[in-house]
């Protein structure tokens, strides 16, 4: 399953699964591109393992690196307990 988590002040969206059996998140970052369609990347959480990444420069992945590293904690407490809403108690 796949939650949402963020949307970043330039567009760009944010999401991750529920945590995977081997205890890792997969963490997904797309930003709509006019002339590209999408710039994509993943990362793997904990180890903040960044792969598949396109159309990104290296300052947006600093920029983006610093977003995800700052709220991992999150993020994985989130993936274990049903998204945002099921962590929050929001969730029907």
């Amino acid at each position: 399953m796949i939650f949402p988590f963020m949307t970043l002040d330039d567009g760009t969206e944010i999401v991750h699964s529920e945590m995977l059996a081997d205890q890792r998140v997969k963490v997904y970052i797309e930003k709509p591109d006019a002339t590209d369609g999408f710039h994509d990347a993943t990362c793997y959480l904990p180890a903040l393992e960044w792969t598949e990444i396109h159309g990104f420069s290296a300052q947006d992945m600093d920029r983006y690196d610093e977003v995800i590293r700052s709220t991992a904690h999150l993020i994985i407490e989130f993936s274990q307990n049903g998204g945002f809403s099921g962590a929050s108690g929001l969730s029907n």
